[in-house]
């Protein structure tokens, strides 16, 4: 037996071989004298002392520890905006009590209580929360997963919000800036997110085969960690034929910015988008991310397939992007007709 530190967790790691097969547990502590105790009194035979281990993991160690394994695995974007505010809000609504103590009858009130003021994020908090539970299920913190029983609550789903062509012309009109111009254009002939725009450098364009490979680097990550191509658009590759002399022949340079080197904030980029939709007097409910849902729109309503749209899209599962399959409205018809 033996401690170890990997980039998933902030604590030490006790790893020992069970039958031959290699096993770890977390030590619960990032002090090595702390980790060292742990390790001269475990007994790999001895459920006690797993018992002993799971009743001594407080909730907030747990989320330090499972904040750090998010951090490593998954987008920045997720942890901020699903997993630190649902943690945020579970102690606030609980004490700072060993997860093995969480019942389900505490999961219920805090769901229900979250639940009458919006639906919205009780959903997301029960999923968020969820998913960090189980994981620590497989860490051997907990032996059942305290929202197992507790159903997540139900939301109206809404078609997603998207914008025609000539609808984006009336915003482009209302955009004075030609950068924002060109950051919207782009973002609704790609269907790129924002965040993959903002980072979008000289080395993911291909003009030989007009395609953009969305890459993943140190300084970014795509949302399902996977690099995607993209076929460029003719007023995509009209846009960047006009950049290029600009960015002085650096591969890593930046494609959209103000300054050489600094990336472009999101939130100002969208609040820009929203200000000349209002100008436009266009629906409120229309905001940057409409335009990723209106190439994904604009495909499906062409008869391209779903399985096409998602791999354009960058979406893990094909469920995500059936959300569009309401505009297939050919097919539909056909169906109709059929009777």
């Amino acid at each position: 037996m033996y401690l170890a530190l990997n980039n998933k967790s902030p604590f030490y790691q006790l790893i020992y071989f069970r039958e031959g097969k290699r096993t770890s547990v977390s030590t619960g502590s990032a002090n090595k004298k702390e980790a060292e105790k742990f390790l001269s009194s475990f007994n790999p035979g001895s459920r006690e002392v797993i018992k002993t281990k799971k009743t001594s993991i407080t909730l907030s160690r747990f989320v330090s520890e499972y904040k750090t394994y998010v951090g490593n695995t998954y987008s920045q974007k997720y942890l901020i905006k699903a997993v630190t505010p649902s943690f945020n809000r579970l102690q606030a609504f609980l004490s700072d009590m060993s997860i093995e103590q969480i019942t389900s009858r505490d999961i219920d009130q805090f769901i229900s209580s979250v639940f009458a003021k919006s639906k919205f994020a009780a959903s997301l908090y029960h999923r968020t929360l969820k998913a960090a539970f189980n994981k620590a299920v497989v860490w051997n913190y907990i032996q059942e997963n305290p929202f197992s029983k507790i159903k997540s609550p139900k939301v109206t789903n809404s078609f997603p919000v998207y914008i025609t062509e000539a609808e984006l012309i009336l915003i482009l009109n209302k955009t004075e800036n030609q950068l924002y111009k060109d950051i919207f254009t782009t973002a609704f002939y790609t269907g790129l997110r924002l965040g993959e725009i903002l980072n979008m450098k000289w080395n993911w364009i291909d003009f030989s085969q007009d395609v953009i490979t969305v890459k993943n680097s140190d300084e970014f990550k795509t949302k399902t960690k996977r690099e995607r191509i993209i076929p460029i658009h003719p007023k995509v590759k009209t846009i960047l034929k006009r950049l290029l002399p600009l960015c002085k022949q650096k591969s890593n340079n930046l494609v959209f910015y103000h300054i050489v080197g600094i990336k472009l904030n999101e939130g100002y980029i969208s609040k820009c988008f929203k200000k000349a939709v209002r100008s436009a007097k266009l629906d409120d409910k229309i905001h940057f991310h409409s335009l990723r849902h209106s190439f994904a729109s604009a495909l499906v309503q062409r008869s391209v397939s779903l399985y096409a749209v998602k791999e354009l899209l960058g979406h893990e599962n094909i469920k995500t992007t059936q959300i569009y399959s309401h505009l297939q409205r050919e097919n539909l018809s056909q169906a109709v007709n059929s009777l």
